[in-house]
């Protein structure tokens, strides 16, 4: 009797990547911090992952490796992201940054600046 091996390889991962950036003409203090996340935009607050780390300038290249099986089919995945300085938010999204199940997993996330008075508090 000859004996069978199968080999299931399993799912390959979802892969999402891109850039943060903002329009506006400016550098960023020293001490700014980033952070970029993938969420699911129908729940508020669900965050499906999540990357923050220290910058000092614009665009800010991302990549998220997500195992194939934490992916659902139904729901509508997006990228968010925000700088911080000192505490507080100063760019921020504010526009639907829609990816994986849209048949897209690169995409540009463009930050706005936070109005002042909401950084006077």
């Amino acid at each position: 009797m000859a004996g069978g091996c199968v080999t299931v390889a399993p799912p390959a991962p979802v892969v999402v990547n891109g850039a943060a950036s903002y329009h506006e003409r400016i550098m960023l203090p020293d001490g700014c911090s980033i952070t970029i996340a993938i969420i699911d935009l129908d729940t508020p607050g669900a965050i499906v992952a999540q990357k923050s780390f220290n910058i000092a300038r614009v665009p800010v290249p991302f990549k998220f490796i997500l195992p194939a099986d934490s992916v659902d089919s139904k729901t509508n995945y997006g990228v968010v992201a925000m700088i911080m300085y000192q505490g507080r938010v100063i760019f921020q999204t504010y526009d639907r940054y829609p990816v994986i199940n849209n048949g897209k997993n690169t995409t540009e996330v463009i930050m706005k600046a936070v109005p002042l008075e909401n950084l006077q508090q």
